[in-house]
């Protein structure tokens, strides 16, 4: 797409970047345009802001289990079965409100997390705190989530904490821990969970994840870096390894 669109068909692929209806390639694009137009970035962290209040102070309600387990098995063949779904509904009426249940079903783990980081990539929302010191990112969490993630440091080991943000992942809000790797950057995402569960590596888009469970709380690290050294890093916190803020 040129950049000599509008700035009204800009605002549409802005509404579609929150929504995680655009690829990689329309997300840089869009970054690069909000890069040199006021109007348009204006628009984007109001849109931002409008978006993150809604996703935090409007309660989501889970679907009837008779809705939601077919349409959740139509999808995992393709939305084969969708159709003859849909004729059994009789009225428009009941056809509308199991497309917005379908919206509400939980999206692919991978490329909701991926979609995460990339848009923590553009300009302006990689952090929502700063690690000025030892004692800014922790308690600046307080207040803000219902849980109290756990934060290190690993300056000493190549991986310097950058800071913290929040984000909204599996329907509900996390805590994003950030870290710089030489070039690249790190998301560490947090919530609580039970059980214990070693590293495991995989990928999404050409991003590396890394997940693991422990002490009560559920990580997966994500990023462009080298998987050898992605999972390097979670190994220093699975070890216990890092300075404790």
């Amino acid at each position: 797409m040129s950049d000599a669109v509008s700035c009204d068909e800009w605002g549409l692929l802005i509404q579609a970047e929150l929504d995680g209806e655009l690829d990689i390639a329309g997300i840089a694009r869009l970054a690069r345009h909000v890069e040199i137009c006021p109007a348009c970035a204006a628009l984007q962290r109001d849109f931002r802001a409008l978006s993150s209040r809604i996703k935090a102070e409007l309660p989501r309600e889970a679907g009837p289990e008779h809705i939601i387990a077919p349409l959740r098995a139509a999808a995992r063949f393709g939305g084969r079965t969708i159709m003859p779904l849909f004729a059994s509904f009789s009225a428009g009426l009941a056809l509308a409100a199991s497309l917005a249940w379908v919206m509400l079903l939980p999206a692919d783990p991978n490329a909701e997390l991926v979609a995460g980081h990339i848009r923590a990539l553009q300009p302006g929302h990689l952090t929502d705190v700063l690690s000025a010191d030892s004692h800014t990112v922790k308690p600046w969490f307080d207040g803000r989530i219902d849980y109290a993630p756990e934060v290190r440091d690993f300056a000493a080991e190549g991986f310097p904490l950058v800071g913290g943000r929040l984000d909204y992942i599996g329907g509900r809000t996390v805590a994003a821990l950030v870290y710089h790797r030489d070039k690249h950057l790190i998301d560490l995402y947090a919530w609580p969970a039970a059980g214990h569960a070693a590293p495991s590596i995989s990928s999404d888009k050409g991003y590396t994840l890394v997940r693991w469970t422990e002490g009560g709380m559920a990580y997966v690290a994500v990023s462009d870096v080298n998987p050898i050294e992605l999972q390097a890093f979670a190994r220093l916190w699975a070890g216990g390894a890092g300075k404790t803020l």
